[in-house]
């Protein structure tokens, strides 16, 4: 295990050990303990009482938080020549079809989100091997497969994100930056757990949401009390 370095010392030392915090209390001690010289990102996970194997217990959704993640998103929308104009004047970084295509192909992936429409998924198919891992395969569940290509590219700026429970049960969520006020932070976090909970699956048994962390880039996590929330 790695040693610690003294900044990562003293941030633990402000954690109280066993500590279940509230959302209000655990945002503000999170920008108190950050010490990156950068904008570091807030992340919060939340471990679920589903099991992800069983497809009747899968949790995936989309939310719109709602002061943004305080991330520059780069989207590729993926057009026919009649929706191009639409895509770029919403916000979409890169617009195009068959030269993206092979970029992709070729192994560009430098993007944040891919959005598309029902007609060109027949052509992203193939791509799946490079995509899938990386999380950027379009998808009508999450909104990134629709004919209104503008709605979607300007809900993903404004700060649409997707997400789905992995393998271990937890969700993963990039929710803003340290550079945020704590309220901010709140607000955020709030708006994501109460889209889990409303998705919680009718065949999930027992406690539904087991535990919540806050953390940032370098610092250690801050645990939530789930029932606080």
């Amino acid at each position: 295990m790695a040693k610690l370095t003294k900044k990562q010392k003293e941030a633990a030392s402000k954690i109280e050990k066993n500590k279940l915090y509230s959302l209000k209390d655990a945002s503000a001690l999170i920008k108190t303990i950050a010490s990156a010289k950068f904008d570091e990102s807030v992340d919060i996970a939340v471990r679920l009482g589903v099991d992800p194997r069983k497809a009747n217990q899968m949790v995936r959704g989309v939310v719109t938080l709602p002061h943004g993640t305080g991330k520059d998103v780069r989207v590729l929308a993926l057009v026919t020549p009649d929706k191009e104009a639409e895509a770029k004047a919403a916000g979409a970084d890169y617009v195009g079809l068959d030269d993206y295509l092979q970029k992709i192909k070729d192994g560009w992936t430098d993007v944040d989100v891919i959005i598309t429409m029902p007609a060109v998924m027949g052509k992203l198919g193939p791509l799946g091997r490079i995509l899938g891992p990386r999380g950027l395969m379009p998808n009508p569940k999450t909104g990134t497969v629709t004919m209104d290509v503008a709605k979607a590219v300007q809900e993903v700026k404004a700060g649409k994100i997707d997400f789905k429970v992995d393998k271990t049960g937890i969700v993963h969520a990039g929710i803003g930056r340290i550079s945020f006020d704590a309220d901010k932070i709140v607000d955020n976090a709030h708006e994501i757990i109460q889209t889990l909970i409303k998705l919680k699956p009718t065949a999930a048994k027992g406690t539904y949401i087991k535990s919540i962390y806050l953390t940032s880039t370098m610092s250690p996590a801050i645990a939530l009390d789930p029932k606080a929330v």
